[in-house]
């Protein structure tokens, strides 16, 4: 293992590997530390939806546009990294139907049908998208653009992309401390010290040492999410099926993922019966014929969220060659293009839109009024 790097990632997920990608583009000298293997922990778990529409819940000033380009990103990444690595992302179009089983429901989508790209569609015209559908929808929202990738293969694609274009990943490499010296920082790894002009952490939810070793008060709360993964023998779905937070998704390689539970401040890795009988119950109430979908397999992902739902992208308040990439909570996909642009922009002193660095900075509670 080399000694010294220009910066050094801490985190070999989804963020930590498109951080690495931006980075080398600009051929920039960075290494890739994780504590067990690449996207191997919260990235595997993820469904891949980039729904940049359907999980913006909120009207923020911020969120929705900052998602909505990294979503955009994607339609190009998909060529440009499978050019780079030969591994296809899985990029599935036919986007998201986000149903309605209630007037209620249909009020609740209100704030997503003023945008342009998201179109009602009434119980007629939906069931000639989908067919299969419960008889107790009365309609949806139909987001085109809201697309989705297989998160394994996407950031298997940016760690070999970067690593084509001369990133360093070094597995199964614990980072337990980082020191100031000299100017520059001494990254501490169970595998010896790393030396970097810039410091990256981007271990998600698992961010706790490390914030508290520099001083960052802030902490990063688990939602844990439990998804089946099922197959069929016979294609039954084309779009993305959402209500209330769960989903059915298709991936381009013939399984789909129902999804998800959210279990606030649970570390646990094992899949409940619990959480499964809830996710197979909500699966049949969107698609009758999910009764007979057969269990491939089981997830289980810790979801990082803030005190306020939206990530650290930014610089250490009082370290500037520091910077934080974590507490991507449910939108670590569909966010790793626009945070590892981000934070590269960070980096190289390149300009940002200040309402992104103000929305997404480490210490903005302080500045938020009560």
């Amino acid at each position: 293992m080399k000694r010294k790097y220009e910066v050094v990632v801490i985190g070999g997920g989804i963020i930590g590997c498109s951080i690495a990608y931006y980075l080398a583009k600009e051929k920039v000298e960075v290494a890739v530390l994780d504590s067990g293997s690449i996207g191997a922990k919260t990235t595997s778990a993820a469904a891949g939806m980039l729904g940049a529409h359907s999980e913006c819940n909120e009207n923020s000033s911020a969120f929705f546009p900052f998602a909505r380009e990294s979503q955009k990103k994607y339609f190009e990444l998909k060529d440009e990294l499978y050019a780079l690595s030969g591994v296809d992302i899985g990029y599935r179009e036919g986007g998201i139907l986000k149903l309605a089983f209630s007037e209620e429901d249909i009020h609740a989508l209100n704030h997503l049908l003023v945008r342009p790209t998201v179109e009602w569609l009434n119980e007629s015209e939906i069931r000639k998208m989908e067919p299969g559908l419960s008889p107790d929808v009365l309609g949806a929202a139909y987001i085109k653009d809201d697309v989705n990738v297989i998160p394994t293969r996407t950031c298997e694609s940016f760690a070999k992309s970067a690593q084509t274009l001369g990133t360093q990943f070094f597995e199964y490499s614990h980072v337990y401390g980082i020191e100031k010296q000299d100017g520059n920082y001494i990254v501490q790894t169970a595998n010896g010290d790393i030396e970097a002009r810039h410091v990256v952490v981007a271990t998600g939810v698992f961010s706790k040492a490390l914030f508290k070793n520099l001083g960052i008060t802030e902490e990063l709360t688990p939602v844990k999410g439990e998804s089946i993964i099922v197959h069929y023998e016979k294609p039954v779905l084309t779009h993305t099926l959402f209500h209330d937070s769960c989903y059915i998704v298709p991936r381009n390689n013939g399984k789909l993922i129902i999804g998800a539970t959210m279990v606030e401040d649970d570390w646990s890795d094992t899949v409940s019966l619990q959480g499964v009988n809830f996710l197979i119950e909500k699966a049949n109430t969107m698609l009758p014929a999910a009764s007979a979908f057969k269990i491939a397999g089981f997830k289980v992902g810790l979801r990082p969220g803030t005190f306020d739902g939206h990530p650290f992208i930014g610089r250490h308040p009082e370290e500037e060659r520091v910077l934080i990439a974590s507490g991507h909570y449910r939108n670590g996909i569909l966010l790793a293009p626009e945070t590892g642009q981000m934070i590269c922009d960070f980096i190289l002193d390149k300009e940002i839109k200040s309402e992104w660095v103000e929305a997404f900075r480490v210490d903005r509670r302080q500045y938020m009024r009560v």
